[in-house]
């Protein structure tokens, strides 16, 4: 019904003369592009045989820059040539016996590099296009494309219209929840509200309504209002009693790490004994190779995950397969957490849980929260938003120069290859500094403007991700590729069945769980979401976590790729 449903929109807006662009011969198709970092850019032709050709087109956008050259491996025989001429680049290839594509494929990609957002449309033009079988010109269907990006179909573009609406959804939600009675009232008892101010968007993303591929609401809320919110949550942090969390906390982390590194080479073994075709492959194609991209990215984070890609150098024609099982079943994942925190009493109860410490940091921030509460004048809001933003910038400035500088003087951060290589991620110490500039906040009168409610405008910060999160979800591509996508559900089963057993074990709350299993699979982004959903002042702790997700990310996921590698041998 929802395929039938989208169909439909698409049809109508097509029949009130919205321009799409269909199949061409020779097409340049936007993916895995998130605006701010290196991405790829698939050139795909249709059913041809040639033996040689040249391709010339332009980069129109100056923000954006080509830096390197993927062919298929069908091309391996023949001599592959780039040049640039005048902002024109051109594409040679010599071939000694004549190549054939059957069906769609790609025949080279594109690696690009961009410094901020570019024009969406327009982004490369195809100037000519010269295919040759023995000498002579093939012609082709399209010798020139309007578009070189493949849009998907979109009814809302521009962010102020994205914005508008993420936040009309959580008014909604909000307005929704504050009702003591009616359908809403009990609609809320079974659904959290936080699962709903996720769950949204993603509707939203999957109708075609908004597009995270897009929009850059994800990356300015992780940017921006991720660090701010983790200065005002930690402003008034109580460091002494963090730490009296005590040792189940780590537990539980390391639990989540372990579940990640089993959980891999486990899936592997089941999937095989019904479709080993599923987890087969040979060479750089081998699935075990793709797979350990995930392994970086659901221990660590991006960095991670890029650190994988170089080390294990999978095949980047199948790569967009492997980031799209890290997005569906992690948010997945993310989703059946927001909905156990709604029921954290009941599964606590079950877990037979010790929650002393918790409710302790809690009642003891409440009890400082109570006792400095005040009627907040404006001078107080300005105050407190220049704490946030400057810490922001300050985290940006020392962010930008710590990574540039260990990735110039150390070998180990600046090779993409190494396990060190996220210590060189401008992202890690965005966080870092940020949480550290809150916590030393925590020692000053700064901590007073908590009663001007600090917190509360740093949890506004945190909804905001939650919903831009949310729009990251697509949730019709959760079929796309079925058989990844088991890999990837039964994997992450693993991690839960494990981190249950422990968390029933040794008696942890189910906010260990949440935030250890979150510091690795969601890391930075999500985790301090998760802590936050529990209680404002919690959200330091899955900060804290995640940033140590970073540092043992590689580590972690090169022995799983290397017991996935066993596994699929086997």
């Amino acid at each position: 019904m929802k395929s039938l449903f989208k169909t439909s929109l698409i049809l109508y807006f097509f029949l009130i003369s919205i321009n799409f662009s269909f199949s061409q011969t020779l097409t340049f198709e936007k993916s895995n592009t998130n605006h701010s970092e290196e991405f790829i850019i698939p050139v795909k032709i249709d059913s041809i045989s040639f033996n040689s050709f040249k391709i010339e087109f332009t980069v129109t956008d100056d923000l954006a820059d080509v830096i390197q050259f993927i062919p298929n491996k069908k091309l391996a025989k023949g001599t592959f040539n780039y040049s640039e001429n005048n902002k024109i680049h051109s594409i040679e290839y010599i071939g000694y016996t004549n190549i054939s594509f059957k069906k769609k494929a790609a025949l080279f990609d594109i690696k690009m590099k961009t410094e901020g957002r570019f024009k969406d449309k327009e982004l490369i033009k195809l100037t000519s296009t010269d295919f040759l079988l023995d000498r002579k010109i093939i012609p082709l269907k399209k010798r020139k494309t309007e578009k070189a990006t493949a849009n998907q179909w979109v009814l809302f573009k521009n962010d102020a219209i994205v914005f508008g609406l993420l936040m009309i959804a959580l008014g909604f939600v909000f307005f929704t929840e504050s009702k003591k009675t009616g359908f809403w009232h009990k609609f809320y008892r079974i659904v959290p509200g936080l699962l709903m101010c996720y769950l949204i968007p993603a509707i939203f993303n999957s109708f075609g309504l908004i597009s995270d591929e897009i929009s850059q609401s994800y990356f300015i809320a992780s940017r921006y209002l991720l660090p701010a919110s983790l200065v005002l949550l930690t402003l008034s942090i109580d460091l002494k009693a963090i730490f009296n969390l005590g040792w189940k906390a780590l537990v539980m982390f390391f639990t989540g790490t372990i579940g990640i590194v089993i959980g891999g080479p486990i899936a592997i073994l089941l999937i095989s004994s019904f479709s080993p075709e599923t987890v087969g492959g040979a060479g750089f194609d081998a699935t075990w190779r793709g797979l350990a991209t995930l392994a970086g990215s659901w221990i660590g984070g991006g960095a991670n995950q890029a650190a994988m890609l170089e080390i294990y150098e999978f095949n980047q024609e199948l790569y967009g397969g492997m980031v799209l099982v890290d997005i569906v079943v992690a948010n997945i994942w993310m989703a059946i957490i927001l909905l156990g925190i709604g029921k954290r009493k009941k599964i606590d109860k079950w877990f037979k849980a010790d929650n002393t410490a918790i409710d302790e940091l809690q009642n003891k921030v409440q009890a400082f929260s109570d006792k400095i509460t005040r009627n907040p004048s404006l001078t107080d809001i300005i105050v407190i938003l220049a704490f946030a933003f400057g810490a922001v910038g300050i985290a940006h400035y020392g962010a930008d120069n710590i990574s540039v500088y260990l990735k110039d003087n150390f070998k180990a951060v600046s090779n993409p290859k190494s396990a060190l290589s996220s210590f060189g991620s401008g992202f890690f110490w965005l966080i870092s500094i940020a949480t550290l500039i809150g916590v030393l906040l925590s020692f000053t009168k700064a901590k007073n403007y908590e009663g001007a409610g600090a917190s509360k405008i740093g949890s506004v910060f945190i909804y905001i991700l939650v919903a831009t999160i949310g729009m990251k979800m697509d949730l019709g591509k959760i079929f796309e590729n079925p058989g990844l996508i088991l890999i990837g559900l039964v994997w992450m089963a693993i991690h839960a069945i494990l981190l249950i057993l422990v968390a029933k074990l040794i008696k942890a709350p189910f906010f260990f769980l949440a935030v250890g299993s979150q510091a690795n699979v969601g890391g930075a982004a999500s985790a301090p979401v998760v802590a936050a959903a529990f209680h404002p002042s919690l959200a330091t702790v899955g900060a804290l976590l995640a940033v140590f997700g970073y540092v043992v990310g590689t580590y972690g996921a090169i022995l799983c790729a290397e017991l996935m590698k066993i596994a699929a041998a086997g």
